[in-house]
């Protein structure tokens, strides 16, 4: 199995847009068969953290992969895009 894990620091403009991307990112879960388990949060801490996580299962890389290119999660990702100041990304196998 791969975990996928990504971190986003939003424009600070963007704060409610930031919330309009995790929801539209939650609502994949279900849709795009890769999935296997998708975590979505929203900062609770230091203002210094980043904004908002994602922490998702795939079956293995392929998998990932076909989810990175769904045209649904390019959809959202595009979104992201224009409200985020940086983004950072680990994946690994467990």
């Amino acid at each position: 199995m791969v975990r996928h894990v990504i971190l986003w620091k939003f424009k600070d403009d963007c704060k409610e847009e930031g919330r309009e991307f995790l929801r539209r990112l939650k609502a994949l879960d279900g849709v795009i068969p890769e999935i296997l388990r998708m975590e979505v949060a929203e900062n609770e801490g230091s203002q210094d953290n980043y904004d908002a996580c994602l922490i998702s299962d795939f079956a293995d890389f392929e998998a990932l992969e076909r989810y990175r290119v769904h045209p649904l999660h390019q959809e959202v990702s595009r979104f992201c895009q224009g409200i985020r100041v940086s983004r950072t990304c680990v994946d690994y196998e467990v």
